[in-house]
């Protein structure tokens, strides 16, 4: 089963010429699922091998501009491009608190109706995620009559006990949000499979007289099955180990952590995505914008015992054609030095990582996509 993630828009603040504003794509299994949705992310899907239509799922790590003001453009288009049938299944949008009155109030005053239904699933953070003085509690907004007029949704609350949110769970994967500190609360998102069921030893099963057909399937899912022999077969004896799944976790803008949920859930990640927004001799101005620098970043996947550090959200004083104020080489440079050498990746637009299965492969592969024409 295929799991790669695309990158869209990989610079801070804005959008320029050479980077898009913030927004990555997680496929898996035929789903698109987009990571936020900052300024011109429709003009980079178009650009891209992706397609809008497919994306099922949105995730907004916080409420600055360039990481949702392409989102209601965005619902629009999407809207235009998909029937109005009712059978047809929301959008689930998950995001800090406020993200569905903006999103409403946007529509509304814009005179749009999108025929698309979608459904807003709203974290509601702890103080403690960003300065005293920026926290604004948004659990008042849009009550009452409008209340009834927004989309539907969700609030999710703080685990205390796992200090995550939960925002979805299924057979094969799980997705968890938790709490990371910016100027305004910011969160991180990881998703990961569950392991699979190992092979069926076919030839120990033919020595006990299993005969293939349903009881295989049963085996399969790890239940024991009777013979009509009167044998009973525990899964154990005829299952080889179980794979285990992969992990993907994305961050949203920090400086760093808050809790331990973030290291727990990250632990052993296949792929690590964190901003490094300047570097390690701006970090004190990075602190105080509430964002990373590669030396941090790297202590973090470390910490996490990370397989894969993809480091993004540049300074636009950085650009990939070298045209910039500064050297982005220099980040890469310092994010593998604090890591011992390792290899660490610099994400750019339209960049496409892969995450192999566990059992294919131990590595990570890059591509790039080449942009439509």
């Amino acid at each position: 089963m295929s799991l790669d993630v695309t990158f869209l828009g990989t610079g801070a603040g804005f959008p320029c010429p050479s980077r898009g504003a913030s927004a990555l794509v997680l496929r898996r299994a035929g789903q698109c699922w987009l990571f936020d949705c900052g300024e011109g992310t429709q003009t980079q899907l178009m650009k891209s091998h992706l397609r809008a239509a497919k994306i099922t799922k949105i995730f907004i790590t916080h409420l600055h501009g360039d990481h949702i003001f392409g989102l209601p453009g965005l619902l629009c288009t999407l809207s235009l491009q998909r029937s109005p049938d009712a059978s047809v299944v929301p959008i689930d949008i998950y995001g800090p608190l406020g993200l569905r009155s903006f999103l409403w109030r946007s529509l509304e005053l814009s005179h749009s109706q999108p025929l698309l239904p979608y459904a807003v699933h709203e974290l509601v953070p702890t103080q403690d995620q960003c300065p005293a003085g920026e926290f604004r509690d948004f659990s008042g907004l849009d009550r009452g009559e409008a209340l009834a007029q927004a989309p539907p949704g969700t609030v999710l609350h703080l685990d205390a006990e796992t200090d995550s949110y939960l925002l979805l769970e299924d057979e094969e994967l799980s997705v968890r949000a938790f709490r990371l500190f910016h100027r305004v609360p910011s969160f991180g998102f990881v998703l990961e499979e569950k392991p699979r069921p190992g092979k069926l030893k076919v030839h120990i099963l033919q020595e006990l007289g299993v005969p293939p057909g349903p009881l295989y399937g049963e085996l399969k899912r790890g239940r024991a099955v009777e013979l009509s022999s009167g044998v009973r077969v525990q899964p154990r004896d005829v299952l080889s180990l179980p794979v285990p799944g992969r992990k993907v976790c994305v961050l949203g803008d920090c400086s760093g952590p808050v809790g331990p949920g973030a290291r727990q859930l990250c632990g052993q990640a296949d792929l690590l995505v964190h901003e490094a927004t300047l570097e390690d001799g701006q970090q004190d101005t990075a602190r105080q914008r509430g964002h990373s620098t590669p030396g941090q970043a790297a202590r973090f996947a470390l910490d996490c015992r990370a397989a894969r550090l993809v480091l993004t959200h540049f300074s636009q004083r950085y650009r990939p054609d070298g045209d910039g104020r500064c050297d982005i080489g220099t980040l890469r440079t310092e994010a593998e030095a604090a890591m011992g050498g390792r290899e660490v990746t610099l994400a750019e637009d339209f960049m496409t990582i892969e995450v192999p299965m566990k059992n294919q492969n131990e590595g990570l592969v890059t591509t790039e996509v080449p942009m439509k024409q």
